[in-house]
């Protein structure tokens, strides 16, 4: 099909490390950092496309997988098994380090070469949505609430933008509480916490461990830190409709949660790393300095090859007044409003998100977004999968906004000002929202 094209004015400025999906493995950290940049673009005008071509067609699918296992594991055993089900669609594997995935991806959409088909951070559909460079999957998929209605809420919801699903959930992750057994032992804890007062009362025993002994720690007040506890508290960072914050992240619920994190760092309860001097939170974890901390499937291969000998349980999120609710991870997969290919690249989604290829993926650690695969016998016989999906049957995306980046660093400086006692929680949080509600405007 021939597109006809408006150029797209890019225009790029780097401003700032942002957090996403990952945690790096010697501690407890935000997902890994890319660098984004301040886009300005037209919204692209797509004319009615010509009828697809007859005979074999190529589509292109650029990803961020890793070279040493993912990668290897699409080529060698994904795309074979989608072409000899589709002898007439190829898939063109593009592989491009996460670091420099976006910035490519920019200059490919201004100079009208981008993808059909991609494998992109989920934090990123918003902005691509935005600019006009994404198909919308509910007008361009026939069955798209089909497909819609088979997959985990949470991470379907970072596909959602101004009333349209602009993707799809293609991997996920979430964080659960991981707790040290030794010292649960040695406090006298017997079970893990399941609410935020026996979450308290477990750090108020570990306390008494002694001098240099924490109940929990984290790497900083980002949000894939501290929106776990901020819903679980009932609190949130704007309406549902994400066109303000005033009166949601400054809510009583939300101070809740900020003053439960500030008299925890006070009390001696949470590692002081927290407040932004880093923390070595595994090494803590396996020496019997921490004793709990929140952690994605990443946490049990990697932990264990390096502390094989520590034992440790998974367990839910503390539960408050909002429930027991985490922040999700991981990627979606886009169709771009440039490919000539569309109906190609849906049928190459349609196999992505299919039960069997979803399980696939599960040996290369890659946890499903659909909400059968909790039923299925790979995931009952898999050793800690199950928790996380459990988990993520309540968990929350991180607000899917164009302007989230900056919004993210105003909400972590706020929070670094709380724990370091620079006025009241409310003060603070009073600011916090007239700076995003600002930000939500300019944005609309």
């Amino acid at each position: 099909m021939n597109i006809r094209r408006i150029p797209i004015l890019l225009y790029v400025l780097v401003l700032l490390a942002l957090v996403l999906s990952a945690c790096a493995p010697a501690s407890t950290t935000p997902p890994p950092t890319g660098v984004v940049e301040t886009v300005v673009v037209e919204k692209e005008k797509v004319v009615t496309p010509t009828a697809a071509p007859e005979g074999p067609v190529t589509i292109s699918f650029w990803h961020a997988y890793n070279a040493d296992v993912e990668a290897k594991f699409l080529e060698q055993t994904i795309i074979p098994a989608f072409e000899a089900q589709h002898p007439n669609i190829k898939v063109q594997a593009v592989l491009v380090p996460y670091d420099q995935f976006r910035r490519k991806l920019l200059i490919a959409l201004s100079g009208g070469t981008a993808p059909d088909v991609a494998r992109v951070d989920i934090i990123w559909v918003p902005e691509l949505a935005d600019q006009g460079a994404l198909a919308k999957l509910d007008e361009t998929m026939t069955d798209f609430e089909t497909l819609k209605d088979q997959m985990l809420p949470g991470p379907l919801s970072t596909n959602f933008f101004q009333g349209h699903y602009y993707g799809l959930p293609l991997d996920t992750n979430t964080r659960v509480l991981v707790y040290n057994k030794a010292m649960f032992a040695a406090a006298g804890i017997e079970k893990p916490p399941a609410t935020v007062d026996e979450f308290l009362a477990a750090c108020e025993k570990i306390k008494q461990l002694g001098e240099g002994k924490y109940c929990f720690a984290d790497g900083g007040t980002y949000a894939w830190a501290v929106n776990p506890w901020i819903w679980s508290f009932g609190g949130d960072i704007t309406d549902p409709q994400i066109t303000k914050a005033s009166g949601y992240v400054n809510s009583p619920e939300t101070a809740a949660a900020y003053q439960f994190l500030k008299d925890g760092v006070d009390n001696g309860y949470i590692h002081p790393g927290i407040k932004g001097g880093g923390v070595d939170a595994w090494g803590g974890f396996a020496k019997d300095e921490i004793a709990m901390l929140l952690e994605g499937p990443w946490f049990p291969p990697l932990f264990g090859s390096q502390f094989p000998d520590k034992d440790y349980g998974l367990a839910l999120m503390p539960a408050g007044k909002g429930g027991s609710i985490s922040v999700v991870g991981g990627e979606d997969i886009v169709i771009f409003q440039q490919s000539q290919h569309k109906e190609a690249a849906a049928e190459f989604v349609r196999f992505m998100l299919s039960e069997e290829t979803q399980l696939k993926w599960v040996e290369t650690g890659q946890m499903p977004v659909l909400k059968s695969a909790g039923d299925s016998e790979v995931i009952k016989n898999h050793p800690f999968f199950g928790i996380f999906l459990e988990q993520l049957k309540t968990a929350k995306a991180r607000t899917p906004h164009p302007a989230w980046a900056r919004m993210e660093e105003k909400l972590t400086n706020t929070g670094q000002a709380i724990l370091a006692g620079e006025g009241t929680v409310q003060e603070n949080l009073d600011r916090l929202a007239t700076d995003l509600d600002a930000l939500l405007a300019s944005s609309q």
